[in-house]
This record gives structure tokens, sequence and C-alpha cells, in this order.
């Protein structure tokens, strides 16, 4: 299941019966089903009831069948852009966070040392007194800015909107330091705009597809995979450039296992054959881009031939590649990738695939990137939120001038005492993210978490940052639940509803119901003007002329195509300095960066040592998945892949343990080994997420690469941690 794509064939897991898990109900809910009666049944008494996923953030829409109570099976809704009637194996698997039975079933307060993972249960209304309690307390004594939320995930949404209302702008995701915050400010710099999720890639119409470390099939971002599936079938030309022969790779028609770390070399070779053999789009470039003239000279020294002793890639297949870009122009696709943080040039590195695909004239082209389709559907209206009491150079994290958002690792640097300095963060509110395993340098996560004054988790499943909270919220499942309207930018533009299928488990809450219920209590009563959340969503919805009663039986209202490309009637526009495309960046140059991405060497592996590489298999979202008891029995933990001859030099058997250890000492969990010659002998490959070590968790198996990441290098343009710079060996 691992091994490859069947054209648009998904693993299909049936939901999880949880008739033998000893499972309970909480009883009626006011939030729960008391309003479905218009949700569709089928003779067989099942019900199918739309709403969109969060097993990842792709936010797919989801037919839930339901009979009896009981989520009985998972499907893709056909009606939904970003689904297309498939669902991903996470997608088909959602039930078992559902019917996890590790879920937190109750409030809790800590009741020994922080970090001892000791709770007592306690009632909604103690839990929610004891917060809004020390939230007054830090703002009175300090300020609402050293109260911190870090969140991922879109039920966040309400929470996000308390925390602004109570004054606090020291809000922060991992996903952006520590995941594509780097491909958005470097395309942001290029064109003027993001590359956005879902990515405005436009796979299906490619005629050649360039993946460089982009694991499509093992990153399963639904309509992605489809659509790169409907393209090779279409003929289109695939490049994978990876260190690793990953799924995608076994698709392509040119494999360049590439040395890690030198990519952006790469990229200017390409430029270099593209460029000096006039294969690029000159009148697309003549007519939408400034800083050609520098760009010519600044990749002349980048040939083949140079490149090649630095990524290992031969000349000839520079050059073949790179004139195949050129015939294919310009429905060409340089994809953009998702995870980007590896070096610590991200942001550069980003740049350098910008600066490529405008070449080839692929923005705003079909083939190329697509313009999504925008929809405007406002909330209510509310007070402005209050000033931030300070500046971001006042809660210690670095200034970053051209990072758009607060730094997750910041934010955890900013609660560390340091003198002179006006605010030290003294409490976290942490959603949906387990820090513990997202934040590099895992040790200083917990040291920082020493220092707070208070710290509040909200969580489905009792993960590592659980056992250092004072206050723990069990959340309600996605499945459980109401959001907000997800208001979709894509090919059409839409809005889709996520909706309870079920009622809540257990003594658990949906986050806008906590929100809103905190409100209450710290006088922001004004910020939530609505009663209900369906009586947000149904206001929400009639601004644009819909009803919630349609949404709910419907699940996805999709509006009619706008113009896609530029040979649409899109009026092309760059929200850049110059108002055109920046192949030299005027931006960066005025703050003292390379205007033009240079390859900077990243250095070697010790002796014995080889660096470490981590990803995602299909069925896995990282650490948010791997308790799944569905998803588990496909894969249940990790391995280390082990290049073939390396393995003879230790030793090494084929599904034998090893531990891993890193250049810092620190040692791995025992991990089992794949021995392959599918990976280059220089690094060694893991997927991430397994290895947990939360008391309360049943799925310990594997190893945890983050404990392994001890060391990043800072991106200087935008903060993102540079994670791929850490080697291990093997303890034997």
């Amino acid at each position: 299941m691992t091994n490859g794509i069947n054209r648009r064939q998904f693993i299909r897991l049936a939901g999880f019966g949880a008739a033998g898990a000893g499972l309970a109900y909480s009883g009626l809910n006011p939030w729960g089903l008391s309003a479905h009666a218009d949700l569709t049944h089928t003779g067989s008494g099942v019900r199918e009831i739309p709403t969109f996923c969060e097993l990842c953030f792709w936010k797919c829409g989801v037919i839930a069948k339901v009979k009896d109570g009981r989520i009985i099976k998972l499907e893709g809704h056909p009606g939904h852009p970003l689904s297309n009637g498939r669902l991903c194996p996470r997608g088909n698997g959602g039930t078992g966070l559902t019917y996890d039975k590790d879920r937190l079933r109750q409030p809790l307060i800590r009741a020994k040392k922080r970090g001892e993972d000791v709770f007592r249960e306690v009632t909604w209304d103690d839990a929610l007194d004891h917060i809004a309690e020390k939230m007054i307390y830090i703002r009175d004594e300090w300020s609402a800015d050293c109260f911190a939320l870090f969140n991922h995930g879109y039920g966040a949404t309400f929470i996000k909107h308390l925390i602004k209302a109570y004054g606090s702008h020291s809000i922060a995701a991992p996903s952006y330091a520590q995941c594509r915050g780097p491909r958005e400010v470097g395309f942001d710099l290029t064109f003027g705009e993001e590359v956005l999720s879902p990515e405005r890639t436009d796979i299906v119409n490619t005629r050649m597809l360039v993946l460089i470390g982009s694991h499509l099939g093992e990153n399963m971002h639904n309509t992605q995979v489809q659509e790169f599936a409907d393209a090779i079938s279409n003929g289109a030309k695939l490049v994978v450039v990876d260190p690793r022969h990953s799924v995608a790779a076994g698709k392509a028609d040119w494999y360049l296992p590439i040395k890690p770390a030198t990519d952006i070399a790469l990229l200017l070779a390409w430029m270099n054959v593209i460029i000096n053999e006039d294969l690029y789009d000159k009148e697309y470039v003549d007519k939408y881009t400034v800083g050609f003239e520098q760009l010519v000279q600044h990749v002349k020294s980048y040939s083949p031939e140079k490149v090649w002793t630095i990524t290992g890639i031969k000349p000839e297949l520079i050059r073949r590649t790179a004139r195949e870009m050129g015939h294919q122009k310009p429905a060409v696709l340089i994809h953009p990738g998702r995870h980007v943080t590896w070096y610590g040039d991200d942001t550069q590195r980003s740049r350098a695939i910008a600066i490529l695909n405008a070449l080839l004239g692929s923005w705003g082209r079909k083939g190329g990137f697509f313009y999504p389709g925008e929809l405007d559907v406002p909330k209510p209206e509310t007070p402005p939120y209050p000033k931030p009491s300070f500046d971001r150079v006042d809660l210690q994290i670095k200034n970053y001038p051209l990072a758009y958002n607060t730094l997750a690792s910041g934010l955890c640097d900013a609660t560390f005492p340091a003198p002179q300095t006006n605010c030290q963060l003294k409490a976290w509110f942490v959603y949906g993210t387990n820090l513990v395993h997202s934040l590099p340098k895992p040790q200083q996560t917990m040291e920082a978490m020493q220092h707070l004054k208070f710290l509040v988790v909200s969580d489905v499943l009792p993960m590592e940052i659980v056992g250092w909270a004072d206050v723990v919220l069990p959340d309600a499942t996605y499945l459980e639940r109401y959001d907000d309207l997800h208001v979709g930018r894509f090919r059409e533009p839409f809005v889709a509803l996520r909706q309870p299928v079920i009622e809540p488990m257990y003594d658990t809450r949906p986050p806008w119901w906590v929100a809103k219920e905190l409100a209450k209590r710290l006088n922001l009563d004004s910020y939530f003007p609505w009663d209900n959340i369906e009586q947000y969503l149904d206001n929400r919805l009639a601004t644009v002329g819909l009803k919630l009663s349609d949404l709910k039986r419907d699940g996805v209202k999709v509006f009619p195509r706008q113009p896609l490309y530029f040979e649409d009637g899109i009026q092309p526009e760059f929200f850049t300095n110059s108002g055109k495309i920046e192949l030299y960046s005027s931006s960066l140059a005025a703050h003292g960066y390379d205007p033009i991405p240079v390859y900077t060497e990243h250095g070697e592996p010790p002796q014995g040592y080889y660096r470490l590489l981590f990803g995602r298999a299909p069925v896995h979202t990282f650490g948010r998945t791997t308790n799944n008891p569905v998803l588990n029995r496909v894969i249940d933990s990790n391995e280390v892949w082990v290049n073939r001859r390396v393995a003879e030099e230790w030793s090494l058997e084929n599904g034998g343990d090893v531990i891993l250890k890193n250049q810092d000492g620190v040692e791995s969990s025992p991990v089992r080994i794949k021995v392959t010659e599918r990976i280059r002998s220089d690094c060694v490959y893991m997927v991430h997420g397994f290895g947990h070590k939360a008391k309360r968790l049943t799925n310990k198996k594997g190893a945890n690469d983050s404990d392994l990441i001890t060391r990043y290098n800072t991106d200087p343009i935008m903060g993102g941690t540079g994670m791929n710079v850490n080697f291990v060996t093997f303890v034997t």
C-alpha cells in the first residue's frame, strides 16, 4: 500500500465498529442533533449527513453514514470540490478518532507537579471559572499580550477570536515556521501573492510536473493526489527530485536522486540552461517581470557541470529535464511543496522555485498556477479588538521584517525569563497542537512550560502536551460539532458546513461553546453577538442568500466558476513593490538579503553519521493520527530507511530494530530497520509522528524523530526552523 498509487484508487476503510469498546454517551446536549430533522434518511434506517474532514487540514467534504446514533461509514462528498466523491485513507478512517478508547472524556485540573500528568476530574463550570480567573489575573498583573495562544486546526477559529477580544495578539500556529511559511513568503516576494491552502496548483492540466521533495502519494492531500493520477494518465511528464525513491518517484519519467541540501544549486542550473538556450517564455518575461537582466548574470556561474559536483546530478540529466520544461511551457508546474522548512534558507529555495515558474510563464496560466475563485461571506459585526500592549520585539521574538505571522518557536522563546524585557509570556492556551512533537528542540519546549504561571490545553486525545497542562479541556471531535463556515478558495468558490453527525460523546464540548462561555466570564459577550452556533451560521449564510437548513442537507454550496487564468480574462496584477513579478526582489535587497537566491553549503555529516530526513505516511497525518485504531490496522509504526551498503557496513538486518543517536548524543527509542536501495547512502529517513510517550496513549510503537531534532537553522528572512540539519548514527 505504500509502494504506489493505483490511479485514483484509494484505500477504503470501513467505519470502526465501537460496539464492543464500552463507549458511553453523555446524553442529549443543547449543541447536539435536535435540529437535524431535515437530514437524509435511507430505507435501511441509515442517515447520510454531510460535513467536512479534519484528519488533516485539507477540509475535504464527507458524507457520514449514521445508524442508531453510530457512525458506520465515511465517504467522500460527491459535490464537494476538494473531495469529488473520494476520501484519502486518513479521511476514510476518521471514525477511529471519534471512537478512540483513549479519548479525553471530562475536564481535568492538575493535581501534582506540572509535567507529571496527574489530574483530578472537575465540572466544566469549575474548569472555565478557573481559566477565566487566571486570564483576568494575567491581564491585570502584566498584560493580555502575556497570554499566548498556540493553535492548529479549524476548530481554533472561535478560540482565536476570544483571545483577540481579550486583548492578546500573541497567537501562533506551528505550521507557519515549522511547515509552509517560507513557501508563502517566497512566493509573495516574487508574485505578490501566496500559494494558499489548498494550493492553487493546476496539476490536472499540467503537461509537466516537477516535484522537489514533495511526496505526492505519501503526503496524501486528496485533491492533489486525484489530479496527480489524472495528469499521469493524460501523459504529463514527471520529474521527481528527492534523496529517496518515493512513491511519486516510481511514476517519474526522470528521477534525480539529489544530494540533500543542494536544491537551490539545481534550481539555478535549470535556470542557466533555460536562459542560455532561449527556452524561457520571452513574451511573458518581457511583459510581466522585472530583474531578468540581473538573473541572467546571476545564473551564469551555475552551469550544469559545476552543479553536478554539488548535487550529484549529471549535467546531461540537468539539461534534458530543463529542455523538456522549456518545450512544455507554460503548462509546467514546479510544485511549491508544503512542508518546506529544511535547511534555514527555505524562503530562498521557495523563491528559486517561484522564479523558475516565472521563467516558464506558469503563474496564472493553465497547467501552472490558477487564480482561485473568491467569495465574501461576512462575519457578524463586533467591537474592534483591543490594541496590543507590546510589539514583537518586546515579546523577545526576533524581528523578521518579512514574516507576516508570529512564530510559534518565537512565542516559546518569549516564555523564558530575560533581563530588560517588558513582557515575558506568562500563560499559554494550546489548542489542537502537540507542541512537544511539533516544535524543534522538545527539551526547550518542556523547559519553557515550567516557567509558565498557567497552561490550558484543549485536545481530543491525551497527547504529550496534555501532561503539562494546569487545565485540560476535552474537545469534541470534528464529527461531533459545528465549526465556523469554510469559505473555500479553489477553482470554484464554495461554502461548506461542518456539523455534528452524532452527539458529542462523554463530557466533551465544541470549541465555539468553550469560547462563548469564557467570553461570558470575561465580560466579552459583545464579541459573540449570537445565542447559539446555529443562529450564528444562519445569519452569516444569509449574507450570500443561503439558509442553514439547506446547507445542513447539502453540506456545500458551490458558486459559479470564475476566470482561472490570464487567457480566461484574469487581469494580471502583482502586489509587489514594482507591480510586476520580481525575479530580482527589491524587498529582499532593501532588507540586506540576497535579491536572487544563492546556493550555500549546509555541512556534511560527521564520519559515521547520516542526515536525518523525515516525512509522512499516506495513511497518517503526522502525530495527529498515529493513535487511530482504524488507521493503525494498516500502519501502526514507523521505520528507518537505511541504504543497503550502509546497512552492510553496520551489520543491520532488514526488519530488525536499531537505536538512533544524534550529533548531540540524544538517543531514540528502538525503531524497525528498512534496508533499501531506494535512499542515498548519506541520509536516513523516518515517518514523523510515532514514538509517543504520553502514558494514556495506546500506541507507543516506533521512534519519535522530534527527540532527535535538537538543532535547527533559522531562516533569516521569516524565522522558519530548518530542521533537516541533524545527523544520526546507529547504536548497535
